[in-house]
């Protein structure tokens, strides 16, 4: 049985990750990873490509990583205040959202912030403190400080009981 050494163009399930050479059998190679455009044959010059790459990925990921750490320095602990019309026990007349959290983020700090990658899982509906996770990728996660309290001359009630 003859073997193959190619070079993965994209990833393939049970064998490997772009970028990656395998040693395959010929038939599989040849009938399979070749005519669907999953695979290369390995030729000196292809992994030389792979690798530049593969460099420049890694260098890429590593730009992304930083822009990211210093992102989530400025949103860690940062609060954003809303004040909002308050009903009998607390409730909010309408809610605190994904998009008010992006908005406010937006006039205060003066950067935007993807309203997707904010972590509320429910809209804010009580008067109180709530701690809201930002998703940033790479395994960032900070948290910004959520503070809803009545508008001035209405009875402000204690924080939600949940915190």
């Amino acid at each position: 049985m003859s073997k193959m050494k190619v070079l993965l163009v994209q990833n393939v399930e049970q064998l490997g990750q772009a970028g990656q050479i395998k040693e395959v059998a010929g038939g599989f190679g040849r009938n399979y990873l070749l005519p669907k455009g999953f695979a290369v044959l390995a030729t000196r010059g292809q992994v030389r490509q792979a690798e530049e790459r593969l460099k420049a990925l890694q260098r890429r990921e590593e730009v992304a990583r930083r822009d990211a750490e210093a992102l989530a320095a400025r949103i860690n602990g940062v609060t954003l205040r809303f004040v909002a019309r308050v009903g009998d026990q607390g409730r909010l007349y309408g809610s605190v959202t994904n998009s008010d959290i992006a908005e406010q983020f937006l006039q205060q700090v003066g950067f935007e912030l993807d309203r997707r990658k904010i972590g509320l899982e429910d809209p804010i509906k009580r008067v109180g403190i709530y701690p809201v996770p930002v998703q940033l990728g790479a395994g960032l996660q900070p948290v910004l400080n959520i503070v809803v309290e009545a508008e001035a001359g209405e009875l402000e009630l204690p924080p939600n009981p949940e915190d």
